[in-house]
C-alpha cells in the first residue's frame, strides 16, 4: 500500500510534466493525493472499458498514456463519453493519472520501449532532445555573507545538477568601490575608496527560474548595488532523451521477415501491419516512433535507416516520402496500430513501479484492446 501522492512522485521523477508539449494535458486528472493505493492498472486509453477493468480489479489508480481531457470541456455529465469515464472513476474510488508526451521521449519511454520490444540494439534517439536551457549566475559577495547568498540561490532552485543540489563554485578576490553622495553603503563610507575581501560565487540555474533566482540573490546580498553576471549557457543534447529511436537488428532480415516479426511482437489488431517497400529489401537499421510519427519523416531521410516504423501515416506524407527516394532505394515504411505500438510501454512502466513499490502495491497491465478498429476486410484473390 502507498499514498497516491507517492506514486505520482515516482511517475513525475521518471516522466516530468515539464517535458510535455505545451498543448498537452498530463498529470492527475481526478483523485485525492492523500488516498491509499493498493492496486494500479496501466492502460493506453482512458475509456469506459479500461475504467471498468480497473474498477473490477479493485484498483485505486488507473495510469494511462493518452489524456482524457486534452481539450476544454464545459461539463462532465454522464451523458457524454468523457463524463461517463469521470463518473465511473469517482464512483469506483479510482484515480486517473496521465503521462503522454512527457513519456514519449525519455529513457524507458514509449519509443524506447517499442525499440526494445522489437529487439533492437545500440538504440539512440532519432532526434535528440535539447537539455533544459541553463544560465550561469555569477555574483560577488563579501566572504562573511557568502553562505547566506549560496543558501538563497539554492532555495530558489539554482545549483541543481543531476541528482545533486546546492552545487556552486567559490573563488576569492578583492572588491573595490567608492560610495557616492546618496548611497547607503553596507560597508565603508560615502566618498571613501573601499577594499573588501570578496568571493565570486558561481551556480547554474534553469533559465526559466532566472527571475526568482535573481530576486532571492538580491534579497540575501548585503550590498545596496551587488555586482553580478548572468551568462546563457550554450544548448546541449540531453543524454538518452529525444523523439523516436534508431537501432539495429541482431541479424539482417528481409523487409517481409521484419514485418512478420513486428506482427508477432505487437498485440494483434484489425489494423495489422502495413508496409511500403520491396518485400525482399534487406533490413538491418530500424528507425521508429511510438504513436503518430510522420513528423519525423524528414529526419529519417537523413539517417541510414533501412525502414521506418510508426503509426497513423497519412497518404500524402507517405507517398511523398517514397517518391522523394526514387529512383534509389531508401527506407521502407511500416505502419502499425497506434494503440499496439504504445502498449509496449506498459510492461516497462510496470517493471519500474514494481521495482520500487515491491509487493506493497499490485501493478497490472491492461489486456483490454482499445484500438478503435475492430475488423478489416481484405480483398479476395481471384483465380484468373
Amino acid at each position: 500500500m502507498a499514498a497516491l501522492r507517492d506514486v505520482i512522485a515516482l511517475l513525475e521523477e521518471w516522466y516530468p510534466p515539464r517535458w510535455a508539449e505545451e498543448w498537452d494535458a498530463v498529470g492527475l486528472v481526478c483523485g485525492d493525493p492523500d488516498d491509499e493505493v493498493r492496486a494500479i492498472v496501466l492502460a493506453v486509453d482512458p475509456v469506459t472499458a479500461t475504467v471498468s477493468e480497473a474498477i473490477e480489479g479493485q484498483a485505486q489508480l488507473l495510469v494511462t498514456h493518452h489524456p482524457l481531457l486534452l481539450r476544454g470541456v464545459h461539463g462532465v455529465a454522464a451523458t457524454t463519453p468523457k463524463g461517463r469515464v469521470v463518473h465511473g472513476l469517482v464512483s469506483g474510488g479510482c484515480a486517473l493519472y496521465t503521462a503522454h508526451t512527457n513519456a514519449d521521449a525519455p529513457s524507458d519511454g514509449v519509443s524506447e520501449s517499442l525499440a526494445l520490444a522489437l529487439g533492437l540494439r545500440e538504440v539512440t534517439p532519432l532526434e535528440p532532445a535539447s537539455a533544459e536551457p541553463l544560465d550561469k549566475v555569477i555574483v560577488f559577495v563579501p566572504g562573511t555573507d557568502a553562505d547566506a547568498v549560496r543558501r538563497a540561490l539554492a532555495d530558489a532552485g539554482a545549483g541543481r545538477i543531476g541528482r545533486y543540489d546546492s552545487a556552486s563554485f567559490t573563488s576569492p578576490g578583492e572588491g573595490r568601490f567608492r560610495p557616492l553622495d546618496g548611497a547607503t553603503p553596507a560597508i565603508g563610507s560615502v566618498g571613501e575608496l573601499q577594499l573588501v575581501d570578496e568571493v565570486r560565487v558561481e551556480v547554474v540555474s534553469p533559465r526559466d527560474h532566472r527571475e526568482n533566482v535573481l530576486a532571492a540573490m538580491l534579497a540575501a546580498h548585503p550590498y545596496e548595488e551587488p555586482a553580478y553576471d548572468v551568462v546563457e549557457l550554450a544548448p546541449t543534447d540531453e543524454p538518452g532523451r529525444g523523439q523516436g529511436r534508431i537501432g539495429t537488428l541482431a541479424a539482417p532480415s528481409t523487409l517481409r521477415e521484419f514485418a512478420e516479426h513486428v506482427a508477432d511482437v505487437l498485440p494483434a489488431t484489425a489494423h495489422g501491419v502495413r508496409v511500403a517497400g520491396d518485400p525482399d529489401q534487406q533490413v538491418r537499421t530500424v528507425a521508429l516512433c511510438g504513436g503518430a510519427g510522420d513528423f519525423l519523416l524528414d529526419q529519417v531521410r537523413r539517417t541510414d535507416a533501412d525502414v521506418y516504423l510508426t503509426s497513423d501515416l497519412r497518404h500524402h506524407p507517405a507517398s511523398e516520402f517514397r517518391e522523394h527516394l526514387a529512383p534509389r532505394s531508401g527506407p521502407a515504411l511500416v505502419d502499425v496500430a497506434h494503440w499496439a505500438a504504445e502498449w509496449t510501454w506498459l510492461p516497462v512502466l510496470r517493471r519500474k513501479l514494481a521495482a520500487v513499490l515491491g509487493d506493497t502495491v499490485e501493478v497490472h497491465v491492461s489486456t483490454t484492446p482499445t484500438d478503435p478498429w475492430t475488423f478489416r476486410v481484405d480483398p479476395t484473390e481471384e483465380t484468373p
